[in-house]
């Protein structure tokens, strides 16, 4: 690697957020044309991580980074292998030409500008996630994808569809980011490394301790929440409001892949178990069936394209964790196709309605004569995705099935699982592909013609690639495929498929899958009738049960707030202290941490004993004080004799400060007694006198314990010898306390002084609204 590398991947990883930081600026300077300049920053990043592919072909890793609190272990550190670095690329080669596309369908729009910073924005949080050395980088990217993404689906704000879905997708994914960062803490505690480098490389240990399974579970719960599995699937659909670049983007390349990336990424250190083994095929199961089976019933062409998405996540989760030895290699070849094939599938669909304002293919048709680029691109994605040879689809669904077919009832189940799953996908693409563009003009089509240049280069690129894939595999391989599955398996893997058919089982299934899926693409009217019947059967679904849920949360929340917080001062106290009593009571009780009793001292001074004494004559007449006022004169007794005390033990210091303490104290409280409203004397019955009394009398003694127990223990003169020794020589200052208050405890001296002066604040802000209060009334009575 270049000595100037990591520096120029320092500034590359940042090259997005720059560009989000001037997008608004350019679009306003040079309108769409700004969509060009701001292209450049990730096909900068794109370049720039090419020239890493030589090196990580050979089996190679690059990483890099700074040290950010090294006594932590904490760094901004990247991790390039053949996954990461295959991401980066798919991230940045499509995210630059759906900037460009995002110009030509987002013109004229007034928010162009914050549209097109929020996909760079994303983009940004996207490559930093899967370019993340650093748990703490992982999980900081991870979240702000989740908050980009926000943006991005809610960036119509205007309708409620559109912030019900952007808020549903967070709230989802939000909580799954909570569950990851339990995990990656579990991860750095069993592991003892911070680092996903050094994690992926452990030698054994993590799959043996008793913390295995709940930080698997805690790790699925963060990457099938982002990677829409079931059955936290239903927000990946509703986020096909947001505008096609982003579900192009984001939902069909880029986001829901980043659980599927966890997944893999993690499969070294927590896959090859049985749990591993078990859960992920089941949940990636029961999402392919259940994403294919919703698709059928739908009709909006983005809507199928999103169910199919999710589908393929299921595939991709089920392959991850199948464990057999071509899973991996079938999953990496799969997820690279789906980039490609979805990706083009979603643009041109974009482009459709951005021509026709319409997307049910039930009201188009005739397409093909006015939008031919757009029909061609649309056909080509479809045929890879429907896996038909010579595209690059067609080596994943061989691989799919080479990887799964066996002859046991688990290998048997799971294939029959896949070859449905992909036969409906297959008449589903065909759906988008062709419905729309066959048959005869409609009313919707009329006045419908192709779409400009800028609009079409992306899906035309992408699916001619598809197809260049397919015929000439051996590129992709050599710099994608294998090193991409050779990181997951952490062990050398060569893929070597062609499309060149091989008669075998997987070619038999493959024929299988294109024969069923047709026959459900010629019967598709049929087969949705039947599936809106079972969905009506089967009643409300998840999507809906988040509405209960959220409903629900906010009526508890109510509840448990005005519980809690009843507005009144007097219950706010007491819990405070009986909290602060059991706190201090209960831990040496259950622990037998009792402290013993203090032998008196035999040569007690007089005046110790006087002032002492004076102290509790304070308490006895704040007790038995007849007003507020008086027992707030009261109370101030007891401070000053403690501070005489301290003056006595050689404290003058520490006596001063007390002094003003509590003469400030007194001061205060008198005010306020004398401004607010309150009766003179204490009216509370005898129970509640009681009750308080108890809990006064219990943090009395825990406090009185912990003392005890404190004094206990020998006296350490560590940090005594300390300040006397560098009180002079380092703060410039002969009195040892001032110094140790001022220097050495600046920051925690300065706190105290923050929550004096807030109290103060909150006391003058309370005079004041009680005498502006009793003023209005006043006038009023006038």
């Amino acid at each position: 690697m270049a000595a100037n590398a990591p520096a120029l991947t320092f500034i590359a990883l940042f090259l997005p957020f720059l560009g989000a930081a001037f997008a608004p600026f350019l679009v306003r300077r040079f309108g769409a044309g700004a969509a060009w300049l701001l292209a450049l920053a990730p096909a900068l990043v794109f370049l720039h991580l090419c020239g890493f592919l030589p090196e990580i072909a050979a089996g190679e890793v690059v990483t890099g980074g700074y040290a950010w609190a090294p006594s932590f272990n904490l760094s901004f550190s990247w991790f390039l292998d053949g996954l990461s670095l295959s991401f980066a690329l798919l991230i940045t080669g499509m995210g630059a030409l759906i900037v460009v596309y995002s110009g030509s369908y987002m013109k004229g729009h007034p928010d162009q500008g914050r549209f097109l910073a929020f996909i760079l924005l994303f983009m940004g949080a996207m490559l930093g996630l899967v370019v993340s050395d650093s748990f703490l980088m992982l999980f900081v990217y991870w979240e702000l994808t989740s908050i980009t993404s926000f943006l991005l689906i809610g960036f119509d704000h205007g309708r409620e569809a559109a912030r019900r879905a952007a808020l549903q997708a967070l709230v989802v994914t939000g909580g799954g980011g909570l569950c990851l960062l339990a995990g990656l803490v579990f991860l750095w505690n069993v592991s003892g490394v911070t680092q996903l480098s050094l994690l992926v490389h452990l030698e054994g240990g993590l799959r043996e301790s008793p913390f295995y399974l709940a930080t698997l579970l805690l790790v699925l719960g963060g990457a099938f929440t982002k990677s829409a599995q079931f059955p936290f699937h239903f927000w990946l659909p509703n986020a096909m409001e947001a505008p096609s670049p982003v579900s192009a983007y984001l939902h069909s390349a880029t986001m829901v892949k980043a659980g599927v990336y966890l997944l893999m990424r993690l499969n070294p250190v927590l896959g090859a178990t049985p749990a591993w083994e078990i859960l992920l095929p089941f949940f990636g199961g029961i999402t392919l069936i259940a994403g294919t089976m919703l698709g059928l019933r739908q009709t909006d062409m983005k809507l199928i394209l999103a169910y199919t998405t999710m589908a393929s996540l299921g595939l991709l989760v089920m392959l991850t964790g199948f464990g057999s030895p071509h899973a991996v290699e079938a999953a990496v070849l799969y997820l690279v196709a789906h980039c490609l094939f979805k990706g083009a599938l979603f643009m041109a669909v974009g482009a459709v309605d951005h021509e026709a304002v319409v997307r049910d293919v039930t009201q188009l048709g005739g397409l093909r004569s006015v939008m031919p680029i757009t029909f061609g691109a649309a056909l080509l994605s479809a045929l890879s995705m429907g896996g038909l040879p010579l595209f690059f689809g067609f080596l994943a669904k061989e691989e799919i099935y080479a990887a799964l077919a066996a002859g046991n009832p688990r290998a048997v189940f799971f294939t029959g699982l896949a070859v449905i799953g992909n036969a409906l996908m297959f008449a589903l693409a065909f759906a988008v592909a062709l419905k729309p563009f066959l048959g005869a003009r409609t009313e919707a089509t009329r006045d419908v013609h192709e779409g400009p240049v800028v609009l079409l280069l992306g899906p035309v690129y992408l699916a001619v690639l598809g197809l260049l894939g397919g015929i000439f595999p051996g590129i992709a391989h050599r710099y994608i495929s294998s090193p991409m599955a050779s990181a997951i398996a952490d062990e050398k893997v060569v893929i070597d498929i062609t499309t060149v058919p091989h008669p075998g089982i997987p070619l038999l299934l493959s024929v299988v899958t294109v024969a069923l899926g047709a026959l459900v693409y010629w019967r598709l009217d049929a087969a949705r009738a039947a599936m809106a019947r079972v969905l009506e059967n089967l009643g409300p679904g998840p999507d809906r049960g988040f509405d209960h849920f959220v409903s629900g949360l906010v009526r508890v929340s109510v509840a448990v707030t005005r519980f809690v917080q009843p507005g009144r001062l007097e219950i706010y106290v007491t819990a405070t202290f009986i909290l602060l009593a059991l706190t201090l009571l209960v831990p040496p009780v259950v622990f037998g941490e009792l402290p013993g009793l203090p032998d008196l001292p035999a040569d007690i001074l007089v005046q110790e004993a006087a002032f002492l004494l004076i102290a509790a004559v304070g308490v006895f007449a704040v007790l038995r004080a007849k007003d507020r006022l008086t027992a707030i004169v009261s109370l101030g007794i007891q401070g000053f004799a403690v501070a005489v005390i301290f003056l006595l033990f050689g404290a003058p210091d520490l006596s001063f400060t007390q002094f003003m303490v509590e003469t400030l104290s007194v001061v205060i409280l008198a005010l306020v007694m004398t401004r607010l409203r309150l009766s003179s004397a204490d009216h509370r019955p005898p129970g509640q006198l009681l009750f308080d009394a108890a809990v006064a009398a219990a943090c009395g003694i825990g406090f009185t314990l912990l003392l005890l127990k404190s004094v206990e223990a020998p006296f350490d003169a560590v940090l005594t010898d300390f300040f006397n020794a560098y009180s002079k020589v380092v703060a410039h200052g002969a009195n040892v306390v001032n110094v140790i208050i001022v220097d050495f405890r600046g920051t925690d001296t300065l706190g105290e002084i923050a929550v004096v002066m807030i109290t103060g604040l909150a006391v003058l802000a309370l005079i004041r609204v009680r005498a502006g209060g009793k003023a209005s009334q006043e006038e009023e009575g006038r």
